[in-house]
């Protein structure tokens, strides 16, 4: 299968060079999405769990774009500003995986792009191919 980028209105337009995701072998790999209203481009709130929900909005679109789904995401990774905003996190977190939870990694980082409080990543099996 040949590589194949995700560009969608519906999530936030990359700040950098890079895809919003990228579909290859039946899997696709989203880049870290941070708390950015794809309408405005701006970050949605000074709090981390408003920012978590709005990250993990952007990667939900981007999944479904490329013809995939929460429920099949394998892998997620979050950076977090904050160790101590580890429980805020987890319980947006679980409004999106609530069972069959994927692997996951959780990182403090000293800074991310744009002075966001969190970034979250995900891999996920396609379900079908996404129309363009």
């Amino acid at each position: 299968m040949n590589k194949r980028i995700v560009l969608i209105k519906d999530a936030p337009t990359p700040v950098g060079p890079y895809s919003q995701g990228v579909i290859m072998d039946g899997w696709v790999w989203t880049s870290g999405q941070v708390g950015l209203n794809p309408a405005t481009g701006e970050l949605v709130g000074p709090d981390v769990a408003t920012q978590a929900n709005q990250a993990l909005h952007n990667i939900e679109a981007i999944l479904r774009a490329a013809g995939s789904s929460l429920n099949q995401v394998v892998r997620v990774t979050v950076f977090l500003t904050n160790m101590d905003d580890f429980s805020a996190v987890n319980a947006v977190y679980a409004n999106y995986f609530a069972t069959d939870f994927p692997a996951r990694s959780c990182v403090e980082v000293a800074r991310l792009p744009l002075d966001a409080l969190v970034e979250i990543d995900a891999m996920a099996r396609v379900n079908r191919l996404a129309s363009r």
